[in-house]
């Protein structure tokens, strides 16, 4: 398992290489946080949030990622299987916020499908 620090650092290289005009207006950037991080619409608290895409508040527009969800889902995986598994969610929170700054929902109507899937296969 990886340490939170040897995560950040993968972060921070998955995002040096992304273009830099896909950081624009994403005035609080990347954040690493710790916790894990539980999506409770299921009954068996067994569906992680690995990231999070936020407009507004203190932050204004910023991209969380859960260390401690990667852990319980991936912490298994070597470090360039995990580095995969992030470059997946880091790119799925960055269409989020061009589709917020385009006023698009479309990869929102898509995750509302997963969790409805979900559900559905959960019952």
């Amino acid at each position: 398992m990886l340490k939170l620090d040897e995560v950040e650092e993968i972060l921070e290289e998955l995002a040096s290489e992304l273009p830099q005009p896909l950081f624009n207006k994403l005035n609080g950037g990347i954040i690493l946080l710790p916790e894990v991080k539980l999506n409770h619409v299921g009954s068996n608290n067994d569906l992680y949030i690995l990231g999070e895409y936020h407009s507004g508040g203190n932050m204004d527009r910023y991209i969380a990622i859960y260390y401690g969800s990667f852990m319980a889902v991936y912490g298994h995986l070597n470090k360039e299987a995990l580095k995969k598994q992030l470059a997946q969610t880091l790119k799925h929170e960055f269409i989020h916020h061009l589709e917020s700054l385009a006023g698009e929902r479309d990869l929102i109507k898509e995750d509302e499908k997963f969790l409805r899937d979900y559900l559905r296969r959960k019952s």
